[in-house]
């Protein structure tokens, strides 16, 4: 379905993509931050499961009429705002506690992250933009070549997103043995949910 040459081509330019760092790498390093290993893996998870919502949807031909309607951009971005501002509340109300903190669910990181990535609108207008330029037409089957190149960023970027919430759940460890560094953990995730959330307000459809 796709020639050896394109693939050969588009896997360093996906790596190169999932390593460069943007709002899901933040958020997964958060939540690590925050949680622990297991709970940014599964919010990694969520992301890479966002992603290939994203490049399915592009592949339907739907990602156009988000691109088109400026009012339904802004409805899903509005609504990941408000998720990541609702997310930095929650951990201001509740910081990591050395010792009896209550542990986040991996489902509810792997939700978390997923919901976060659907919300940005942004990924679908990227998609759009990045993959057909791998696509080929002429071989047919244009949605399953979606699907094995969204496959492909997708676990690229699961990968490199996991280890940075592994490395971040290995220091918050480290650093929930002391009340004072647990609140510092905190207020850093909250801030990063709001900068995200910030990030998220202000960028504008290109």
């Amino acid at each position: 379905m796709i020639d050896t040459l394109t693939l050969l081509a588009f896997v360093p330019a996906a790596l190169a993509l999932n390593l460069t760092p943007g709002a899901d790498m933040m958020f997964c390093l958060g939540q690590g931050l925050r949680a622990g290993a297991r709970p940014a893996v599964a919010a990694s998870a969520g992301v890479a499961a966002g992603g290939m919502v994203h490049v399915t949807v592009a592949g339907l031909g739907l990602g156009a009429f988000v691109a088109a309607l400026p009012w339904f951009f802004d409805a899903i971005r509005w609504v990941g705002v408000a998720y990541l501002i609702w997310l930095a509340i929650h951990v201001l109300r509740h910081p990591p506690q050395a010792g009896d903190a209550p542990p986040v669910r991996p489902t509810r990181a792997f939700r978390d992250g997923m919901v976060v990535n659907l919300t940005n609108p942004k990924v679908i207008l990227f998609v759009l933009a990045f993959v057909p330029q791998f696509i080929d037409p002429a071989r047919g089957g244009v949605l399953t070549q979606f699907l094995i190149l969204g496959l492909l960023i997708a676990v690229g970027g699961f990968i490199v997103n996991a280890l940075v919430g592994i490395f971040a759940g290995g220091l918050g460890r480290r650093m929930a043995t002391s009340p004072a560094f647990s609140r510092g953990i905190g207020y850093v995730c909250a801030a990063i949910f709001t900068g995200l959330a910030l990030r998220l307000a202000l960028i504008e459809r290109t």
